[in-house]
């Protein structure tokens, strides 16, 4: 149960639904939809152990699930809307080993966040649109919003001001917190005049914010002149690559990519982003031949940086943003064509040996991740045997 929802619109609802839940259920939903848009979820149905709701309980949360505030916890009773702040909400539902219930089904869709200036985290730069028509009401003139580094210019279009700021250049500060990796900068919005002025100087508030698992977005203006709080959520840029030798010159192009059994395949994960700063590792890749269920017939190659299989094995890559890996081809049993793998790389601050980036081999529990850490998912495949079931040599 749960996982992560992207449609604009949809149905919740915990296990078994309309029949009982079953015992010691934890499901967590994360729906993400698009920026500048936020989450309205509405619960039509609840019917769970009620009381103090210590055993059996929803939990919605604006945001992220651990890093966002708690919205509400509730078990019975009323039927509540709940709206993000954001273009993101989790729902948590969990039951323990006692009684079982109906459940509760929920409808979430998104609404327009409504705002005259948007932002999104781009994989290498911030997007921000400032409205021209909204700036004119409050008596500013586009020509005289500039970052803090006056050479970045916005471009100024009839309707809008657009900035596209770098998070490695402009000005744009790095900071390292308890569990984010902040890019900040600040657009100012000059008041006109020469001799005096009587409005205010605006101080607008760029920041991306790297969480444990998704980019979030801040947005918020100083000195009470303009009322802006956007918040966003995103994810890494990441894609994997196969290729032909562990020179990884030249890669393999055709998909589906087709192979022999015991063959060598060298992969290259590689981040997509401005600041160098980052190191990206392969934390987990699993391997099924369904891309859809990476849980009823899975092996795991690789799990939370220790190896399990033991043609896996790492290369050295001449940057930090590259992951180079490779393992010998195999096939599953029972008729199934065709193998995908599912990776979970893991991206870390360059130079922070306390993380797991740094650390290897691990037995820590999938969400003990330490505080600059972001864990991404990328699907590759699907590979199949070329030409019948007979192993051949090896290439490479």
């Amino acid at each position: 149960c749960g996982g992560s929802v992207s449609d604009s619109s949809g149905v919740l609802q915990s296990p078994n639904y309309p029949g009982s839940y079953p015992n010691n259920a934890d499901c967590v939903w994360e729906i993400q939809v698009k920026n500048n848009f936020r989450v309205t979820l509405t619960f039509r149905d609840i019917a769970m152990q009620s009381g103090t709701c210590q055993h059996d309980y929803i939990e919605v949360y604006d945001g992220p699930l651990h890093s966002s505030p708690l919205l509400g916890r509730f078990c019975s009773g009323s039927f509540p809307t709940y709206v993000s702040s954001s273009n993101m909400m989790s729902v948590r539902f969990h039951s323990d080993s006692r009684y079982s219930f109906r459940g509760f089904q929920a409808h979430y869709s998104s609404i327009p966040a409504g705002h005259n200036t948007t932002i999104q985290c781009l994989p290498d730069y911030m997007h921000v649109v400032v409205s021209r028509r909204y700036l004119q009401s409050q008596g500013y003139s586009a020509q005289r919003v500039t970052l803090n580094d006056n050479r970045c210019r916005p471009t100024v279009t009839p309707r809008e001001v657009v900035f596209n700021i770098p998070y490695n250049g402009c000005g744009t500060l790095q900071e390292e917190n308890n569990d984010t990796i902040n890019y900040s900068n600040t657009i100012r919005v000059a008041s006109s005049g020469y001799v005096i002025k009587r409005k205010k100087n605006i101080n607008l508030h760029v920041s991306c914010k790297m969480l444990r698992k998704s980019w979030q977005q801040v947005m918020y203006a100083a000195e009470d002149t303009v009322d802006v709080n956007e918040f966003q959520f995103g994810r890494y840029d990441m894609n994997i690559t196969f290729y032909d030798s562990p020179a990884f010159r030249r890669q393999v192009r055709g998909s589906p990519y087709y192979i022999d059994l015991n063959q060598n395949l060298y992969l290259q994960a590689c981040l997509h982003s401005s600041d160098p700063n980052l190191k990206v590792v392969v934390d987990t890749c699993v391997a099924s031949p369904d891309p859809h269920d990476f849980n009823t017939l899975a092996y795991y190659l690789v799990r939370n940086g220790c190896p399990r299989d033991s043609s896996y094995a790492t290369y050295y890559s001449p940057s930090s943003h590259f992951a180079r890996f490779k393992f010998n081809a195999f096939e599953f049993m029972s008729r199934h064509p065709s193998v995908y793998l599912k990776c979970q790389m893991l991206v870390c601050r360059l130079g922070d040996f306390s993380s797991h980036c740094y650390r290897g081999c691990s037995s820590r529990a999938k969400r003990d991740t330490s505080s600059a850490e972001q864990e991404v998912d990328v699907v590759v495949g699907p590979l199949q045997l070329r030409g019948g079931d007979a192993p051949s040599g090896t290439t490479g």
